[in-house]
């Protein structure tokens, strides 16, 4: 069984909540916070204990008493951390490589009207500089990005676009081999589909129209056995 990771000794920094504009907050909140994405993608990944599914914190290469400024520091709008320590990401307020002992294996921002250069450009540099596994970058219009859907792997230290592919109801969408999902641009939406059956990951709305269904169910098999019985 998987457990904790346990930190060697308390943080002695914290880092700073980064410095993100209104519209930022608002493009991010929309795809990722309000529709539960985030929430469900870690929920479907499971190993909550050694699994990081994070957000707007910064991410560095070492702690900040080594560094001699914020400058070049990045904060994705998600993040998510395999073999890592959940316990030290939000004690220390952020991602710190060398603190965790490796980089995040997924990265992803999210188009806004403040952010398209950085999320295309510089981050993408920044992200590959980490060596961070995939990065990947969803854009509700395509107007901010160029495109509405994009993920690069990192290969020799270098990142390589991730195949997106148009289904036949219009929709985009790419295949993370970190997360084992896919990751689908639809009607604007960011979904987050299982690669196996084609379904998208359990939802709150998908988990109660299952237990309707179950509950249905029984209650059908329930009149069968009382009809069998002639009551």
């Amino acid at each position: 069984m998987t457990t904790a990771k346990t930190p060697k000794a308390p943080p002695d920094f914290t880092l700073p909540d980064p410095p993100k504009s209104q519209d930022e907050k608002m493009t991010a909140s929309k795809h990722l916070s309000l529709t539960g994405g985030a929430h469900f993608l870690a929920q479907h990944l499971g190993n909550p204990e050694t699994t990081i599914v994070g957000a707007d914190l910064y991410l560095i290469p070492v702690p900040t008493t080594e560094l001699t400024s914020m400058a070049g520091a990045v904060y994705p709008d998600l993040l998510v951390a395999f073999d890592a320590d959940p316990a030290l990401y939000y004690a220390q307020n952020g991602y710190v490589i060398s603190e965790q002992g490796k980089p995040p294996d997924f990265v992803l921002e999210v188009a806004s009207p403040s952010t398209g250069r950085r999320d295309t450009v510089e981050k993408r540099i920044r992200y590959a500089e980490l060596r961070i596994p995939e990065y990947w970058r969803f854009d509700e219009t395509g107007q901010y990005h160029g495109v509405r859907l994009a993920g690069d792997r990192l290969v020799d230290g270098r990142y390589e676009p991730i195949e997106i592919d148009q289904l036949p109801d219009g929709s985009l969408q790419g295949h993370s081999p970190i997360l084992n999902v896919n990751l689908r641009w639809i009607n604007g939406r960011l979904g987050w589909y299982d690669p196996d059956t084609g379904e998208h990951i359990a939802t709150m709305e998908s988990e109660r129209e299952a237990r309707i269904q179950a509950e249905a169910r029984v209650q059908e098999l329930e009149t069968q056995l009382r009809q069998l019985r002639g009551e």
